[in-house]
């Protein structure tokens, strides 16, 4: 499959007279609005520190307008210090004519704009797409190859919402379809926007919206529970790794990651920036202390062991999972 085709005129071009013939390129398209500037280029940075196989990442970000000032600003001088390792393109929201507002205000601000990707990028075949809030710990092709495994009709990759029935939101108090039995978490979403287009996917959002605008709570991430509900084979479902937030460990660990470690983590719900579980607020500041260009292993794994050895980490819950947190850096980021 072909990652990714020539761009339209709405995009500018970063074709290369050395162009690799066998290059790699993954496309990972994110939505910053209001105070999400740091928590984006963090994850931005995640991206690039774990992206060991030095394959091409594309970032695409969708702001306002004086919030993309201050993205092509911090981009642009990452892009200095490792040229040949990324691209990206700042874009302009874009909602559908005469409910801009609504869309914009839906859940999250901007966070609607994901549904409107495929007609959007039209020069792209397929994406990542991920909240702000969301931390690689583990190189983007690790995700992105699950996009060999969708059979003919599937044509979007996303984890459970939750494991255990339990705590799950939607089994206990949605009004309306979602999808399986507990649901899916919109906060990693592997697309192939070429099926998408042929599936026709805004001619079925906005139906939805429709209809069950007054009885959603999460914005977009239900439209695509509802969407999902009436198109199950559509999707694939990806291992929870992927996608791991503090209610897979807060109560009991209900994502096995012993083996392969947790490989994108997802600090919703402001988990971050708060002590609730502090393992996630390890992690992020970690990212967000980091150089770029310095020694991953002095400067980002060394102080992360260190800080997962706090005592408000050691007693809380999610603190078990320290081992599992730092597995894959531990494997590429080696002491020289």
């Amino acid at each position: 499959m072909r990652l990714h085709k020539k761009p339209t005129s709405i995009f500018p071009s970063h074709t290369t007279r050395k162009r690799v013939v066998q290059e790699r390129r993954f496309n990972i398209a994110v939505v910053a609005c209001g105070q999400r500037l740091q928590e984006t280029l963090t994850m931005i940075k995640s991206a690039l520190l774990f992206n060991h196989y030095k394959d091409k990442l594309h970032f695409l970000v969708f702001s306002e307008d004086q919030l993309g000032i201050s993205f092509k600003e911090k981009l642009s001088d990452w892009k200095s210090l490792i040229p040949d390792i990324f691209d990206f393109d700042v874009l302009p929201l874009r909602f559908p004519p005469n409910s801009e507002t609504e869309w914009k205000t839906l859940f999250k601000p901007c966070a609607a704009q994901r549904l409107f990707l495929p007609s959007l990028l039209q020069s792209f075949e397929s994406l990542l797409y991920v909240d702000t809030d969301i931390i690689f710990l583990s190189p983007v092709s690790e995700v992105w190859n699950f996009l060999a495994k969708f059979n003919e009709s599937q044509f979007a990759a996303l984890t459970p919402e939750h494991e255990d029935p339990n705590i799950g939101w939607y089994n206990r108090f949605a009004r309306h379809p979602y999808y399986g039995s507990l649901g899916v978490n919109s906060g990693v979403m592997l697309m192939n926007l070429t099926r998408m287009r042929q599936f026709k996917w805004e001619e079925h959002v906005l139906p939805i919206h429709r209809e069950y605008k007054l009885r959603i709570t999460w914005g977009d991430q239900d439209i695509i529970n509802i969407l999902f509900y009436y198109h199950p084979e559509k999707l694939y479902i990806l291992p929870c790794e992927f996608n791991y937030r503090p209610d897979h460990c807060m109560y009991m660990n209900v994502c096995n990651t012993s083996t392969n470690g947790i490989k994108i983590i997802h600090g919703n719900r402001g988990y971050f920036h708060s002590n609730k579980q502090p393992l996630f607020r390890a992690v992020f500041e970690a990212i967000e202390n980091y150089q770029i260009g310095n020694n991953p292993y002095i400067d980002f794994l060394i102080p992360l062991l260190n800080a997962l050895e706090d005592p408000l980490v050691l007693k809380s819950n999610c603190g078990k999972l320290r081992k599992e947190a730092t597995l894959t850096a531990s494997k590429i980021f080696i002491e020289q």
